[in-house]
């Protein structure tokens, strides 16, 4: 049925504007994705892990202990699957530990514990390949007085990295399962020679040669002027090239400034490196006086560059999980 002339005009005038409009909007820019990394939820968990009822989580103590559970309940908050000792989260760690300020003395037994959750892969062709994302949970706990104060908090060192493994915890188990199996660790007694790290290796909830790589987080709290800002950096970076690559899919990642202090040795992630597994660790520590001391403490945590630094890890370890991209070390590189 052929419309009147005046109709087809109107007709002619609204699909124009219909056409105007639909461009219009196709042309604005489409708003960003909101992050699940916000500055309150870091502030939570840095306040449990770092305030001064942990005492420091000393390493094979109750307050290591008690920080452990802490995450343990986190993770079960989330809906990560607990993977560790008969069916719970804890893995408990025995070994000797020699005398503080004894260095003659006899060892004596010591317990430590670490936190394991997982989030099992759902791709049939990479359900045995395995991510693990890791940090260590303990600090010094109570020691020598300075300035008035004698909790060593361990903010920055290692509160930060929990914080960094619990955010993308949330961010892997609320979106579609990954394709690759997921692995969070949070580590004991690393101050103390890497224990749980050691004992880790030796009784994965997976086994050991399905790991295809490990990033460890390390003293994220507080922004590195040796580097670009917002940026982050990786230890090892030029071994393998697992960092290369992460950097290709957004992560903010350069090769670690401070080369002398040998950091790719000094975290729990060597212990795997020299399994063989790719394992670095994700940093941005600039070599600040409050290392070790008293004064690694919430008031000196950057809160909005510790936020954004972890935010802008979700979606290259997202991206890493959901790969089939398998890291290699580079010639000699492997320790």
């Amino acid at each position: 049925m052929k419309l009147p002339r005046r109709f087809r005009r109107t007709a002619v005038l609204l699909v124009a504007l219909i056409g105007f409009s639909s461009t219009l909007y196709s042309q604005r820019p489409k708003p960003k994705s909101k992050s699940p990394v916000t500055e309150q939820s870091v502030r939570a968990y840095m306040t449990a892990l770092a305030g001064d009822e942990m005492n420091g989580r000393g390493s094979a103590s109750a307050d290591e202990l008690e920080a452990a559970k802490y995450i343990a309940a986190q993770l079960k908050l989330l809906k990560v699957a607990p993977a560790g000792d008969a069916g719970g989260y804890l893995q408990t760690v025995k070994f000797m530990r020699r005398q503080r300020g004894n260095p003659g003395a006899t060892p004596v037994d010591a317990i430590t514990t670490n936190v394991i959750g997982i989030v099992r892969g759902r791709d049939a062709t990479l359900t045995k390949e395995t991510v693990l994302l890791s940090a260590h949970l303990d600090h010094l706990g109570i020691g020598r007085e300075v300035n008035g104060d004698k909790i060593y908090n361990g903010a920055d060192d290692d509160a930060s990295g929990v914080t960094a493994v619990l955010e993308l915890a949330r961010a892997l188990a609320s979106g579609p399962k990954p394709k690759r199996t997921v692995i969070f660790v949070l580590f004991g007694s690393e101050e103390i020679g890497g224990w749980g790290a050691r004992y880790f290796q030796d009784h994965p909830p997976v086994p050991l040669e399905t790991f295809v790589a490990n990033l460890e987080f390390e003293m994220i709290g507080r922004p590195d002027t040796a580097v670009a800002p917002h940026t982050l950096w990786l230890t090892g970076f030029e071994r393998s090239d697992l960092g290369k690559q992460l950097a290709a899919h957004g992560a903010r990642l350069v090769a670690d400034p401070h080369p002398a202090e040998r950091f790719f040795q000094r975290s729990d992630n060597y212990v795997l490196a020299r399994k063989g597994i790719i394992a670095h660790t994700v940093s941005s520590f600039g070599l600040h006086p409050d290392y070790h001391r008293p004064s690694d403490d919430l008031s000196h945590i950057d809160f909005k560059h510790m936020t954004e630094a972890i935010a802008s890890m979700v979606e290259p370890v997202r991206w890493l999980v959901n790969s089939d991209f398998k890291p290699q070390w580079a010639e000699g590189g492997r320790p």
